[in-house]
């Protein structure tokens, strides 16, 4: 289910799907990088004002599921137009900085971004650009990433699906929200 916090900025109810924080896995696959499977926690918040503030991490997973090290880490901000055309400005912590821009689906929730914009420290490795698709599907949050260095043409490189976190401070939010149920707990699913 979608909520739509009272104090958020009208103009980002299209991207309302986004908020929260998330956790899950996917795989990395690029040439000249060892393929993986990684762990992803990702927050999207507000304060009211026109954009929601954006994080991720991301670690490589062993065979067991647990964390050998950290993989990238991103940060940036969103913002959609009346015409839903959706802009990212994001920074990443091998030295890039994006601006995407992209468009969110009509009926559906699902953005598909592109990069207008790539600037790239000394520091930072070979990278031309990308594309980016989010979706909203069946309560996860999935998403899969696409790049191109001068050496690579554009290809898939990460995907993940992740689910919503809750906090135990929701979780009692929630109970005391709840109002009266039956007894049995059967009567209320009839």
């Amino acid at each position: 289910m979608i909520e739509i916090p009272s104090d958020l900025n009208p103009s980002l109810v299209p991207l309302a799907f986004l908020l929260g924080n998330w956790a899950g896995a996917g795989v990395t696959d690029f040439p000249g990088a060892e393929k993986a499977n990684f762990g992803q926690e990702v927050s999207f918040t507000h304060d009211g004002r026109d954009f929601i503030e954006y994080r991720s991490y991301t670690w490589v997973l062993d065979a067991e599921g647990n964390k050998v090290k950290p993989l990238e880490s991103e940060s940036g901000y969103w913002r959609i137009d009346e015409n839903r055309k959706v802009e990212v400005v994001m920074v990443r912590d091998e030295g890039v900085v994006e601006i995407w821009y992209g468009e969110l689906a009509d009926q559906k929730p699902q953005i598909d971004l592109v990069t207008d914009a790539v600037a790239r420290t000394a520091a930072s490795g070979p990278y031309t650009g990308g594309k980016r698709l989010y979706g909203y599907v069946k309560g996860d949050l999935m998403w899969v990433g696409e790049k191109q260095t001068p050496e690579v043409p554009l290809r898939p490189y990460m995907s993940a699906q992740l689910k919503k976190v809750v906090s135990p401070e929701e979780v009692a939010e929630m109970a005391r929200n709840l109002g009266d149920l039956p007894d049995d707990g059967i009567a209320f699913f009839k």
